[in-house]
């Protein structure tokens, strides 16, 4: 049990640290409605691919992008068409082990975790191999 718990930890902290970019980079860039509107931004050439903005230093790959804090923290997230955040646990295990502290969790802890307790109210119930995980 201890092993989901601060899987799910992580989780809750992978959210909180998303919110933390969505932020920071909506401060830097005043006109940013959400934090996915940096892709298109990027594709348009109004910012480069990878840049820093604010304490940040940002990648767009994809459909998503990867921040990286000051501390070295990664939080790689895509981006449905609604614009909501997605992850994984692929995603959630690269987040754990950037953490200042690593954290290294399985897939099969991360699974449990989203399903295990109360929901932190921003992810799905399901994390698999195959797909998307979650949605912040």
């Amino acid at each position: 049990m201890e092993r989901v718990e601060t899987a799910r930890d992580l989780v809750l902290g992978y959210v909180r640290a998303l919110s933390a970019m969505d932020e920071a980079m909506r401060a830097a860039i005043p006109s940013l409605e959400r934090l996915a509107d940096v892709v298109g931004l990027a594709r348009s050439g109004w910012i480069s691919r990878g840049d820093h903005i604010g304490t940040y230093s940002s990648k767009v790959h994809g459909a998503g992008c990867r921040f990286v804090s000051d501390n070295g923290t990664e939080v790689d997230v895509d981006f449905a068409a609604d614009g909501s955040g997605v992850f994984d646990c692929w995603r959630l295990r690269g987040y754990g082990l950037s953490l200042p502290e690593p954290l290294d969790v399985t897939d099969q802890d991360v699974r449990s975790a989203v399903t295990y307790g109360p929901q932190c109210g921003r992810c799905n119930r399901s994390c698999t191999r195959s797909g998307r995980g979650g949605s912040a």
